[in-house]
């Protein structure tokens, strides 16, 4: 007669196995972490260009080469003869007929040198994005249903070339000393979501597909919505933000709370047509990026303390870091404006908008995927 068993004995008699297990959320291996790496890297990269970008911008340099090559464009000039032939070129554009004169060889290399980099910046980050692509590709090491995400991100990289070239071609010819405001914010506004789209796959990347499944069964559902129309909203600010630097708006109207005493500036409506004003006016301009501003801080806070019911640890840390910067954004925007937005503190704002937005879709994806945490005391 056999012995009877107990019911938590193993079916087979074995002895069960007490190695401990590692859970379903692994570290991402093979593929999944070379993309990850190698996406990092066109990240770090954009961010740099969006940085020269910036500088580029406030050093009036943007204008300096008058021509859209490619590939003869990688290389500078290399002599004098060479120096004068672009010196001449510039100086049949508006931006050196109106404004830069009595500018000389030395002053025009600098500011040729800040565009030169921008662009070189850019031949770079599509080299990257190719040879990455291609070698993932040409080994089969593509996870399933990345390729056409990855091959989207080089397709708005080419976009983003062809949008850069169309920006400064506005400011050649004509009145324009500068190149038109809407067109550097949609260069710029593609250049964040390019960004954000990057940051995305990066999250993504870093968890297991059986994780991610796993963790949107938790989502957070209206967190998460409420979430995506921060992230909406913040980026409105960053074109709106855009739209001040393309026309040096943040160096007029240099109190704060009040524009020049008043809460809505006295020559809002100078430029006709009517429109125009939202693009050009630098007193409406710079009052809509303002009142945005103050819009998206009290829509933050809303969303914070939204977050603040989760009972997840790493979701909560995540809308905290995200709140703390939002922050730290307002206030480089006040002290920009105080000090009538010198270069230094220019870009400062500009890195703090790509930071403050990398950390808002951070959190959004914490909403979306909540991170598994260990029940507390547990080993």
């Amino acid at each position: 007669m056999s012995n009877k068993r107990s019911i938590f004995q193993e079916v087979d008699g074995s002895k069960p196995d007490n190695k401990p297990q590692t859970g379903l959320i692994s570290k991402p291996t093979g593929a999944r972490t070379g993309i990850r790496l190698w996406l990092m890297l066109l990240f770090s990269l954009l961010v740099v260009m969006i940085a020269v970008g910036g500088l580029t911008r406030l050093t009036d340099s943007g204008l300096s080469i008058t021509e859209w090559n490619v590939i003869k464009g990688a290389i500078p000039p290399m002599n004098e003869a060479a120096w004068l032939v672009e010196f001449e070129k510039y100086k049949t554009i508006p931006e050196f007929q109106y404004q830069n004169a009595n500018m000389d060889m030395a002053g025009f290399k600098t500011i040729y040198w800040w565009e030169w980099g921008h662009r070189q910046l850019g031949r770079v980050l599509g080299l990257v994005w190719a040879v990455g692509f291609v070698a993932f590709w040409a080994m089969g090491k593509l996870p399933t249903g990345w390729t056409s995400r990855l091959l989207t991100l080089g397709a708005l990289g080419g976009l983003q070339g062809a949008i850069g070239w169309w920006m400064v071609s506005s400011g050649l010819t004509g009145r324009m000393v500068d190149v038109a405001s809407y067109r550097l914010a949609t260069h710029l506004g593609l250049a964040f979501f390019i960004l954000g789209l990057i940051t995305w796959f990066i999250l993504l990347l870093g968890r297991d597909e059986a994780s991610l499944l796993q963790s949107r069964r938790g989502r957070e559902g209206k967190l998460f919505s409420m979430t995506t129309g921060l992230m909406h909203l913040t980026g409105i600010q960053i074109l709106l933000g855009a739209l001040v630097a393309g026309i040096d708006a943040g160096r007029g109207h240099t109190d704060w709370p009040l524009m020049l005493g008043r809460f809505f500036p006295a020559d809002a409506f100078t430029e006709s047509p009517f429109w125009v004003n939202f693009f050009e006016n630098a007193g409406l301009v710079q009052f809509n990026h303002r009142m945005v501003g103050y819009l998206l801080l009290i829509f933050a806070v809303v969303v914070w303390r939204k977050s603040r019911a989760s009972g997840n640890v790493h979701l909560k840390g995540a809308y905290t870091v995200m709140m703390a910067m939002m922050l730290v954004q307002m206030g480089l925007g006040i002290f920009t404006v105080l000090n009538a937005a010198p270069w230094q503190w220019g870009i400062m704002h500009q890195l703090g908008a790509v930071a403050l937005w990398v950390l808002v879709i951070r959190a959004r994806f914490n909403a979306g995927y909540p991170a598994r945490q260990a029940i507390k005391g547990a080993k």
